[in-house]
């Protein structure tokens, strides 16, 4: 896991620095735009970096420096094709971003002066040299967010360049710590120019990106026992942040090949970005654009891990025709249109790999107990498909852009020896409170993981409760129904609160009578 307060202090130092480079931005555009052209600037300059390390450790035993080597006629084709193969783009040493920086800091002349337009051109060549390649798909749109000929950047080029050369120099002066693979920049980077501008139209756009403590704990859940995960997929995946969570929880952190699918245009391209800039190499992450309820981009794939964080109670055409999606067809009945969190959940055990198939979905409390067709999908997926292991309560304010509790699934397709009953854990109290949000800590998530492994009831905290428990319940899966957290009030003392009422009074009338006669000797 990652140090809490090591991240912390990493956050902290960058929102001061984002922030001084929003508020070059903040009196032209609302966040929503100017978060692109910061967040594509800090991918370019990681882009850039990692093509300067990769060629410094290839062209070391040939005493060349990239610069030497791309303009050498023979030398030029070579590095190309190692650049596409390796990295899977091309910038040349010109569009490198320090060459970008000293353009803007110290040109040799005037026509060496950096222009908004020598950004531009170094972007599109970047994606024009994936063109045709195996890391196309990776690779595609992503920069196409940051507008660089947007008039909301200036009018003329002479002020769009004065613009985006602030932003540049700034982002050069910050240390991202682009090698540490543990802090995940772009996903709090994201999260910290939300947060310094949310009033912008009411986006807060939080459903883009899960808290860290919620995600490690659903990335944990997820891999309890596991060494490596063949295949890891998240069909919501926002930023990726959770994606990436995961392999920091397998023991050797392989994982095989992510999966991901994104329904917004910018979390999409961000997803891509940040899988880059974890160092997965292009070639072992799909990362798809679309609606996951309408179209399936997984196709035939089944997952060793599934990890999610939909959006809450989403309204969805709740079409017929979807129950011939086999995805849907097993329960006989789909979601309501006013909440689509069952076919979510019902997508991911389509697609759970039946060997040891493991899902952990954030979900809200009312697929614990709502009546009607999702009684009946609970019902399929308890007792016939006997996939459920856990049901966790989380505390209220965890998340961004919602102030409700949330409860955590773990499902598992094979489950030994625990397939006759279900774990319920009340950490509704576990929790950090905090001015805006609440926090879940580390010392919260080793309870709840500890509970999870243990499986033994804890009074007021886990129950393991066997399936004719919950069959008498009517598959309802309420987590007060299981775990009584009643706590008993302390008697009351009526004689003690008499007594009480009547020294109050009785003090009351000797303070009322002292000012009386204070106010009769100045004859008032």
């Amino acid at each position: 896991m990652i140090d809490s307060t090591k991240y912390q202090a990493q956050a902290n130092e960058l929102s001061q620095k984002l922030w001084a480079i929003a508020n070059d931005l903040r009196g032209n555009m609302d966040s929503t735009k100017f978060r692109n052209y910061i967040l594509g600037t800090i991918f370019y300059s990681y882009l850039s970096e990692r093509t300067e390390e990769y060629m410094k450790e290839i062209l070391k035993e040939d005493g060349l420096s990239y610069e030497q080597a791309f303009a050498d006629a023979d030398y030029r084709p070579i590095v190309e094709q190692w650049s596409i193969e390796h990295l899977g783009y091309i910038i040349k040493p010109g569009n490198l971003f320090r060459e970008l920086v000293r353009k803007i800091v110290r040109p040799e002349n005037d026509a060496d002066k950096f222009s908004v337009e020598d950004y531009e051109r170094a972007v599109n060549e970047l994606t024009g040299s994936t063109m045709g390649q195996a890391s196309e798909a990776a690779f595609f749109g992503l920069f196409n967010d940051m507008k660089l000929q947007d008039p909301d950047l200036g009018d003329t080029v002479a002020d769009r360049t004065a613009l985006i050369a602030k932003v540049i120099v700034k982002i050069s002066e910050i240390d991202f710590k682009l090698s540490d693979s543990q802090f995940d920049v772009l996903g709090t980077a994201y999260m910290i120019l939300i947060g310094l501008f949310a009033s912008d139209a009411g986006k807060k756009s939080g459903e883009f990106f899960t808290p860290t403590g919620p995600s490690k704990l659903v990335a944990t859940l997820a891999t309890v026992g596991l060494d490596e995960a063949k295949t890891v997929g998240d069909c919501t995946c926002g930023s990726a942040s959770m994606l990436l969570e995961v392999q920091k929880h397998l023991t050797t952190g392989r994982v095989g090949h992510f999966y991901g699918q994104e329904n917004n245009a910018t979390t999409y391209n961000l997803a891509r970005m940040n899988m880059l800039m974890h160092g997965v190499d292009y070639q072992n992450f799909d990362i798809y654009k679309g609606d996951t309820l309408r179209e399936d981009k997984y196709g035939d794939v089944k997952m060793t891990v599934q990890v999610c964080n939909p959006p809450y109670s989403l309204k969805y055409d709740g079409n017929p025709a979807l129950l011939d999606d086999p995805r849907y067809s097993g329960a006989g009945k789909l979601p309501p249109k006013s909440h689509a969190d069952y076919a979510f959940v019902e997508h991911m055990i389509y697609h759970m790999d039946d060997d040891d198939g493991r899902v952990a979905v954030l979900l809200p409390h009312g697929v614990l107990f709502r009546g009607g067709a999702e009684a009946v999908i609970r019902k399929y997926i308890v007792r016939d498909l006997n996939r459920l292991d856990a049901v966790i309560g989380l505390a209220p304010n965890l998340f961004h852009g919602t102030s409700i509790p949330v409860c955590l699934l773990v499902l598992k397709s094979k489950r030994n020896g625990n397939s006759g009953n279900v774990l319920f854990i009340d950490a509704s109290k576990e929790f950090t409170p905090g001015k805006n949000q609440n926090t879940l800590e580390d010392e919260h998530i080793k309870k709840i993981v500890n509970a999870y492994t243990t499986r033994e009831d804890i009074e007021k905290f886990a129950h393991v409760a066997d399936m004719a428990e919950i069959e008498a319940n009517d598959w309802n899966l309420n987590i007060p129904r299981y775990v009584d957290t009643y706590e008993e009030e302390e008697p009351v003392d009526l004689e003690a609160v008499r007594d009480d009422i009547k020294r109050i009074e009785s003090e009351k009338k000797a303070a009322v009578d002292k000012a009386d006669s204070m106010l009769r000797q100045l004859g008032l």
